[in-house]
């Protein structure tokens, strides 16, 4: 017996619906050798609702550890506190300054929260794609006095999309407006 499932579908609350990729799609998109060169950058943009229930962007360091993104933060961060509550997020990383050369990776998933002493390494290792070798070290004592606690936030893709304008990979509805068209 052979099964196609594209996507599954779960309730999201009354009239929506969240989407969830099947294993496979989703290793896919992430395994695409120029979202693995966005996965192991600096910077992403993390989503998520805020505790009044409006959405938020926000710029951070990131961690892939070949099956999760982690972002680490104080205790006393606002993400802590909402996502505490509500653990959907979006995570998108993307480079290019032209359409030509505009490559995104997009993400949605699940965070957990755990709360560690010390600083994580993943908060570390974060680091290293950001500074040079000669600044790490004093960036790693200066982290290390600060924190006497950090909150790991470990997000499990669910869904993710790899583009690369250039190349032609769009989104569904605009690879139909250009092929319609």
């Amino acid at each position: 017996m052979f099964v196609c499932v594209r996507r599954v579908f779960i309730s999201a609350g009354p009239g929506r619906r969240k989407s969830v990729m099947n294993t496979q799609e989703l290793a896919r998109e992430l395994g695409h050798p120029d979202a693995q060169k966005l996965l192991s950058g600096s910077l992403a943009r993390l989503a998520y609702n805020g505790h009044d229930g409006f959405p938020r962007v926000i710029p951070v360091g990131f961690y892939w550890t070949g099956e999760r993104i982690i972002v680490c933060t104080a205790p006393t961060s606002p993400k802590v506190r909402a996502l505490s509550s509500r653990p959907e997020v979006a995570l998108t990383i993307d480079t290019g300054a032209t359409p030509e050369e505009a490559k995104a990776l997009l993400v949605r998933g699940l965070a957990t929260l755990e709360t560690v002493d010390g600083v994580p390494e993943e908060y570390i290792a974060a680091a290293t794609k950001s500074f040079e070798e000669s600044e790490l070290a004093e960036f790693e004592r200066n982290v290390r006095s600060v924190y006497e606690q950090m909150v790991r936030i470990s997000i499990e893709p669910r869904w993710a999309r790899f583009y690369d304008f250039g190349a032609g990979r769009l989104p569904a509805f605009l690879a139909n407006l250009v092929n319609d068209g």
